[in-house]
């Protein structure tokens, strides 16, 4: 898939928690791109601390079928060129990006079932996945494991449960680090469902993003249960992904 520049712009931006928002961009010219879901675009913008153009790249969180607008989430990161960008933007700017990149895809692989483990904001790129898997005329059962810290951190829990109704083979499991008094769900690390929850690999794809040490650890915990695929991206503040 080539890559190539973009020309969009802003369509819509949603506040989804104190400081995390989602970003609708419009494709211009061309009009329409054609991605893998997981993989991402990235944007050049300055920053002013080096004095020169830095690069930061951001997964798409929309599915492939919506070709003529991309949905982008991030988190505001201070003193960070990318989401000080992204924050600053308004509806009706204009923007542009290159892509698509990236090798973290989901694959066609239909005797597996699908296991998504995500923290924070990398649940971006697990996002297109899910919602391309859910569009399939035959979806893969899919579960998906996502740890943040607390109650004010959550969102797109409805947006879960909606799916859930009309793709009953698709289960959402929300766990916080450090939950207030009075969280009725999981508290801990993704680690521990995992653990709990999951005995045998074997018939599991599995797709991973978030901080390196929380991969290593679900890498290990999954391979102390068998063979299976699995495919990580480690997620960086205010950089997006990067491919390993």
């Amino acid at each position: 898939m080539a890559i190539q520049t973009y020309q969009a712009q802003v369509e819509a931006i949603r506040p989804l928690t104190h400081d995390v928002r989602e970003l609708d961009l419009r494709l211009v010219a061309p009009e329409a791109i054609a991605f893998k879901p997981g993989q991402f675009i990235s944007f050049e913008m300055p920053n002013p601390q080096i004095g020169r153009l830095v690069t930061r790249a951001y997964s798409i969180a929309s599915p492939p079928s919506r070709e003529d607008v991309l949905t982008l989430l991030f988190n505001r990161v201070s003193g960070g060129p990318g989401s000080g960008f992204l924050f600053d933007l308004k509806v009706g700017d204009p923007v542009h990006f290159k892509g698509p990149a990236g090798s973290f895809h989901l694959r066609d692989d239909p005797e597996r079932e699908l296991l998504f483990i995500a923290t924070g904001t990398g649940i971006a790129p697990i996002r297109s996945m899910i919602l391309a898997n859910a569009e399939r005329s035959d979806p893969r059962p899919a579960t998906l494991f996502w740890g943040l810290r607390s109650q004010r951190d959550l969102y797109y829990q409805d947006d879960w449960t909606a799916l859930n109704r009309r793709s009953p083979n698709f289960t959402a499991v929300t766990t916080l680090s450090r939950p207030e008094p009075g969280w009725p769900g999981e508290s801990g690390r993704v680690l521990r469902l995992l653990d709990e929850r999951v005995a045998s690999v074997e018939h599991l794809a599995v797709y991973v993003c978030g901080n390196g040490g929380m991969i290593t650890d679900v890498i290990a915990s999954l391979q102390s249960k068998g063979l299976c695929p699995i495919y990580r991206e480690k997620w960086y503040d205010d950089k997006g992904s990067a491919q390993e």
